[in-house]
């Protein structure tokens, strides 16, 4: 069985690979132009596809919401047998 130490460095490590899935499910089909695109500032110039924002909304809150029941389950405490 894992001790508190090793079981906290589980879920800080969870925590950063949901981060990273969370990040690369977020930012599929979106492109940014690349290049000269003629930017002035205070225009309207990025059209960026991809996701709309209550689709990376509901994603970031499934994520969380497998990050703390994954961290629930493993920070409870131990009961005595």
């Amino acid at each position: 069985m894992l001790n508190r130490a090793q079981r906290i460095v589980i879920v800080v490590g969870l925590g950063a690979a949901l981060y990273v899935l969370g990040e690369w499910l977020t930012g599929l089909g979106s492109n940014l132009p690349t290049g000269w695109i003629a930017y002035a500032p205070l225009s309207n110039q990025f059209n960026v596809t991809g996701l709309q924002s209550w689709v990376r909304a509901i994603i970031w809150i499934a994520l969380i919401g497998v990050w703390a029941t994954a961290s629930v389950r493993l920070l409870r405490s131990e009961s005595p047998s």
